[in-house]
């Protein structure tokens, strides 16, 4: 393995976190793949910032529920990425009793399959370099289960276990493959909440207040890097003292 630092793919580049994270890699001199699905124009910020910085990068296309679409996506990937971000998720709220047979396969679709298929697509490469960094971006209900979110705390779930057994099966190879399962964090899904809502949740949490997305890039960043070494098979929860 040269000491040239490895494309980064981040899935789900577009979305808040997606983007906080894309732009914390970009400061670290990180080549990106931004991976989108509809929204283009939410990468014009990371693309400006990217230019800035003199990062390369290159926007990829797909629906990461499609088999097909994910690997074209990689077939246009003229450096094979080392590092990878399966980012990309959806969300279901609801009883578990009005669950359909569809919603649970489009969930487990988004969440689960594409990440145990986009991490296959990137592994040959990573196995003939013997090595590579994945990072599996779950959330905390995969860790303690959340009331009326039972599809998306089972789909956050199976990522935990997925990271863990794939984790043990890649270590000898020198890739590592950890999670990281935010709390609370600004922005995104929480924007369905009312302000006095939000102030009750970040009440209950023990840092008195939401987690920023620039927090949860952080970590990403550390686990991608090459002093990580070390750490693999983690779940690692940034949740301001929720839940430990």
């Amino acid at each position: 393995m040269n000491q040239q630092t490895p494309w980064a793919l981040v899935t789900g580049a577009s979305g808040e976190l997606g983007q906080a994270i894309a732009a914390c890699l970009a400061h670290a001199g990180v080549p990106l793949y931004l991976h989108y699905y509809q929204s283009e124009h939410k990468l014009n910020g990371l693309v400006q910032l990217c230019q800035q910085l003199g990062i390369p990068f290159v926007k990829v296309q797909a629906d990461l529920r499609d088999p097909h679409q994910i690997t074209v996506m990689f077939q246009q990937m003229a450096i094979a990425p080392l590092l990878i971000v399966n980012n990309a998720s959806a969300d279901h709220i609801g009883l578990f009793s009005d669950v359909s047979v569809a919603q649970f396969d489009e969930l487990v679709a988004a969440n689960v399959r594409s990440a145990f298929l986009v991490t296959q697509a990137a592994l040959s490469a990573m196995l003939r370099e013997r090595y590579g960094r994945i990072v599996n971006i779950s959330s905390i209900w995969g860790m303690t289960g959340g009331s009326c979110e039972v599809l998306y705390s089972l789909t956050k779930g199976a990522v935990n276990t997925f990271t863990k057994a794939l984790a043990k099966e890649l270590a000898p190879n020198g890739i590592t493959v950890n999670a990281v399962a935010p709390g609370a964090i600004s922005g995104g899904m929480m924007e369905r909440f009312s302000p006095d809502e939000l102030e009750m949740i970040a009440e209950e949490i023990p840092a008195n207040r939401l987690g920023q997305p620039a927090e949860v890039a952080a970590v990403v960043r550390f686990l991608l890097s090459r002093e990580a070494s070390y750490v693999t098979g983690q779940i690692i929860s940034p949740n301001g003292g929720w839940y430990t």
